[in-house]
């Protein structure tokens, strides 16, 4: 597969021009899909306007500062995704988290340096491996064991500490709690889970919100019980 594509090919959900040079960098394979991430070196070109040009993201990105989840990151085309933080490390010494925003938007958001190590990430997957363990698969493509004892559900949010990926807390998908609604016409708003409706269908299960409307529920992304758990962007709290 061909590393770049067409401008006016690009996801909508970019945040960059739609005019200007034929052809566009392509995000590398990873955990996010092509529609759901924005390669790194838009973000560090169009987006945050750190560098003019690619030879200077090469050079910004060999000096070793950029960290996306706490990682070190080299690779131009390495997509950024849903919940990924993105740190500039000294001199910038600047944040970042991505979101949706309500126009389907992936956009960065500043966030305090203290939640730069912290990440939320929703499972999305529950199977049994070598030995009869059980492992959940987040929306980032992380494969974590369940410890003994632990009830891990699909739908359910962990908080994890970056880069050891150590888990802080889960985050149950129930009713009461607030979820980030991560696509579909409500994308970008901040709801409270009302209900659940399985459908016995082909249809996916609907999750209904005390604010009055409902979706799908792979795009309900539950972030906190009665507060968020990490900062969220202004616009989704009103």
């Amino acid at each position: 597969m061909t590393r770049r594509l067409k401008r006016r090919a690009a996801p909508r959900s970019w945040t960059v021009p739609r005019k200007g040079s034929k052809w566009i960098l392509r995000p590398s394979p990873g955990p996010h899909p092509q529609d759901a991430s924005i390669p790194l070196l838009l973000v560090l070109r169009d987006v945050l306007h750190l560098v003019r040009s690619t030879r200077e993201a090469r050079i910004l990105l060999r000096s070793g500062v950029v960290h996306i989840d706490g990682k070190i990151v080299k690779d131009l085309a390495r997509g950024i995704g849903l919940m990924d933080t993105l740190t500039l490390a000294a001199p910038l010494n600047t944040h970042y988290r991505l979101f949706r925003d309500r126009r389907g938007m992936l956009r960065l958001y500043p966030i305090p340096p203290e939640e730069a190590s912290v990440k939320i990430g929703r499972i999305q997957r529950k199977t049994t491996v070598h030995g009869g363990k059980l492992q959940v698969t987040l929306h980032d493509g992380r494969n974590l064991r369940i410890p003994e004892g632990m009830d891990w559900k699909v739908g359910d949010s962990l908080k994890i500490h970056l880069p050891d990926q150590k888990v802080l807390g889960r985050l149950p998908f129930a009713a009461g709690h607030l979820a980030y609604v991560a696509g579909g016409t409500h994308v970008g708003e901040l709801a409270r889970i009302d209900k659940v409706e399985v459908l016995n269908s082909p249809q996916p299960n609907r999750v209904h919100f005390k604010e009055g409307f409902s979706t799908v529920k792979q795009y309900v992304f539950v972030v906190g019980e009665t507060t968020p758990q990490i900062t969220l962007p202004e616009a989704l709290n009103r």
